[in-house]
């Protein structure tokens, strides 16, 4: 296949774009930066929300992946014109896909579901009429656009909503501070953590079981064998914030200077995903919990610097 993927210099894009040119398909990343990491494949550098329709590559290509976002979701609260640009983003991508007839999947989010409080969440529980934070916002009316264009021009898509996915690629701080390698740091270099909320829980995906969820939609949709379906891709277990200090302090021997505040305002708090539907629509199956998939990512920072004098 011959693929298009925004966001491409990002965590998800990276790592996706080079599972797929290991097993031989083509690639072009979109990108408003350079791919750090690495230069395997061909990246043009747009800000797609300055950009029209026209502006975008060629192609012909067989799928358009979207993952270009800003992230964050609490700087979206400081931000809220952020939350914006990630529509516009989605919203000229969606276009292309309209006038080239391309199938299209979209990167959603966890988020689209609220501070809920149930132990897991099925697909057709999200609440439009309730957003949390602007960044859930932006992903909601992303989803409401690409549900429309399904319908109005009959789109082929795929949303797939991801849930804190880490590892390869997720340190980049010059993009976004994330949680797993903050703590990770701050903890290596025995300096003081600040965690927002003891309690929360939330469900973290390590980036090879991501990657594998986001191939087999991909050759799904171009097959025609799933198509028009929204998907949660997340490990399906829940983790708290003291899990996740606990395992890592135990991962780089060190004892921890944690201080607990309360949950920051758009957070949510409590998320599990059930995804029993990414099981029997992809056969997906995820492999690495945390407590397996942490000690790998720190393993991988070490190779990359980040850690260095620990």
């Amino acid at each position: 296949m011959n693929i298009l993927i925004t966001g491409s210099s990002g965590q998800i894009g990276t790592n996706v774009a080079l599972a797929l040119l290991a097993r031989g398909d083509q690639v072009v990343g979109v990108d408003c930066r350079d791919n750090e990491w690495t230069d395997a494949f061909e990246t043009m550098r747009l800000d797609l929300t300055k950009v029209g329709v026209v502006d975008l590559p060629g192609g012909p290509f067989d799928l358009v992946l979207h993952f270009a976002a800003h992230a964050k979701v609490y700087e979206l609260v400081e931000h809220p014109e952020r939350a914006m640009e990630n529509v516009t983003m989605l919203f000229t991508v969606l276009d292309y896909c309209r006038q080239k007839g391309v199938p299209m999947v979209f990167s959603s989010s966890r988020e689209v579901y609220g501070d809920i409080h149930r132990h897991v969440t099925e697909e057709a529980c999200a609440d439009f009429v309730v957003a949390e934070s602007p960044y859930s916002a932006g992903k909601m009316a992303g989803e409401a656009f690409i549900y429309s264009f399904c319908q109005c021009y009959g789109l082929p898509y795929l949303v797939f909503r991801f849930s804190n996915v880490y590892g390869r690629y997720d340190n980049d701080e010059q993009r976004m501070e994330r949680v797993i390698p903050l703590f990770v740091k701050r903890i290596a270099h025995d300096q003081p953590l600040v965690v927002y909320g003891r309690d929360k829980v939330l469900d973290f995906t390590y980036v090879d079981d991501c990657v594998s969820g986001v191939l087999r939609g991909a050759d799904a949709l171009v097959e025609g064998r799933v198509t028009n379906q929204t998907v949660n891709l997340a490990h399906g277990r829940g983790e708290t914030l003291v899990d996740l200090v606990n395992i890592a302090s135990l991962v780089l021997g060190k004892e921890p200077e944690v201080r607990y505040e309360p949950s920051r305002v758009g957070e949510v708090t409590r998320y599990v995903a059930d995804i029993s539907m990414a099981r029997q629509l992809l056969g997906y199956e995820p492999e690495v919990p945390l407590s397996a998939g942490l000690p790998r990512a720190i393993a991988w920072y070490r190779t990359t610097g980040a850690l260095s004098g620990t």
